[in-house]
């Protein structure tokens, strides 16, 4: 039997599926090149279902034969290694974003006589559409944790940003830009205490508890469906760790990040200006084995920040830690710096890299921020998180328009700096 090969997603699948597949069996054996993640990270959003998941249920489908995996959009690739008698597509692809790389399989099929059949696009319907409808319906905390670890797998470099209210969620959720021909979004969001203590007028000092955060998160959370990484500060006590572990998971966080650090909270970017003493290697490891056995399911990250090169305790003593919570069994290693270069972060990336390939490194550039993300997957980070920029935007634009309504006697001239309730309620869900 000849071999008719299709290129899909199918994380919703619907009839317009089975029409091509159906379509396809009349002229072969159906092999389903079933995209990857990572395939499909810079086009679109993450399927809900993993690729197991999908091939499990594509293999399924009467006529499909085989299921191989498609490590790229472009579909040339598996054309060239399988060699298929026909490749199916719809005709959605004559125009648009995808046009060309129909003229890419077309070439890869002319060099081996292979033949394309184009199958009239199936109009009344849209995986686009459905994914829509499902967003406002929400998601589950199961799905919303474990969706962390597979954007690391996925993208070559994960994208965070800080979220301090529902609001700045909803913006982050919604915001991404095409550049050249992909989608650049951010991938989810950063609970700082650092924004969530400033939003509240106070002072960066744990001096908001936990429950107080989670409230915040759960509220954002009824919003959007990324999901989050907490700054959990030290995690205070190993026994309130254990406690605080079990309820971030239970809301559908995905990673807790805590410092090597004891005593009063003070901002790492203070560094040695204020009196600031990093907690030991054996009763930090503590903490991490503690948090890591406190979790239900292996989802949920628990991160170590090491603050050796804030307080300047020297690259030594930052890989040394590095080695000993790796050992412990975190999920991963924030390595953090205040300098305005990033040579020692990119020092140490080498010598981790060396050690552990394969251990998530994560990146904070709010110091060294004309660093590109181009050049920290270089270097070897997993994960960048932008920790406080939604904040820093709010307070000035704020202040600014408070400034000329007050200088001019009425808000006419901060009209150009606000944002119509328009706009304002288009992004509120449920508003229309």
């Amino acid at each position: 039997m000849a071999r008719v090969y299709i290129g899909m997603t199918i994380d919703i699948l619907h009839h317009g599926h089975i029409n091509i597949i159906n379509k396809a069996k009349e002229y072969g054996d159906v092999v389903i090149g079933l995209l990857t993640d990572s395939a499909i990270a810079d086009y679109k959003r993450l399927p809900y279902l993993s690729w197991d998941q999908r091939k499990s249920i594509v293999e399924n489908i009467n006529g499909v034969t085989e299921v191989v995996p498609q490590e790229e959009w472009d579909y040339s690739p598996n054309l060239r290694k399988y060699k298929p008698e026909f490749m199916a597509h719809g005709t959605d692809w004559l125009q648009g974003p995808l046009a060309p790389y129909r003229e890419l399989a077309i070439e890869a099929l002319n060099e081996y006589g292979g033949e394309l059949i184009e199958v009239p696009y199936t109009e009344d319907v849209s995986s686009s559409d459905m994914h829509d409808h499902l967003k406002s319906l929400g998601t589950t905390p199961d799905i919303r944790r474990r969706s962390l670890k597979r954007l690391i797998a996925a993208n070559p470099i994960t994208r965070v940003i800080e979220a301090h209210n529902p609001i700045s969620a909803l913006i982050a959720e919604h915001t991404f830009v095409e550049v050249e021909g992909k989608k650049r979004q951010f991938h989810g969001f950063w609970s700082s205490s650092l924004t969530d203590s400033t939003a509240r007028g106070k002072p960066d000092i744990e001096a908001l508890e936990i429950n107080s955060r989670l409230t915040n998160i759960n509220e954002i959370f009824d919003v959007t469906t990324k999901p989050m990484i907490m700054d959990a500060d030290t995690g205070g006590k190993i026994e309130h760790f254990e406690l605080n572990v079990r309820s971030m998971e239970r809301l559908g966080i995905s990673a807790a990040i805590i410092e090597d650090k004891t005593g009063l909270k003070k901002n790492s970017l203070f560094g040695t200006e204020v009196k600031q003493t990093q907690d030991s290697i054996e009763n930090f490891c503590e903490k991490i084995k503690v948090g890591r056995a406190a979790r239900v399911s292996n989802d949920f990250m628990v991160i170590a920040r090491i603050e050796s090169l804030i307080l300047e305790a020297g690259m030594e003593d930052a890989v040394q830690r590095a080695n000993a919570y790796v050992d412990a069994g975190v999920d991963g290693i924030m390595i953090h710096s205040r300098k305005k270069q990033p040579d020692e972060i990119f020092q140490f990336a080498d010598i981790f890299r060396r050690n552990h390939p394969s251990v998530p490194l994560v990146s904070v550039p709010s110091s060294y921020n004309t660093t590109t993300e181009q050049q920290l997957i270089d270097q070897g980070f997993d994960v960048v998180i932008y920790a406080n920029h939604l904040m820093r935007a709010a307070f000035p634009a704020m202040q600014k328009v408070a400034q000329s309504i007050l200088q001019n006697s009425r808000s006419f001239e901060a009209d150009e700096n606000l944002m119509s309730i328009k706009e304002i309620l288009e992004l509120i869900p449920g508003t229309k």
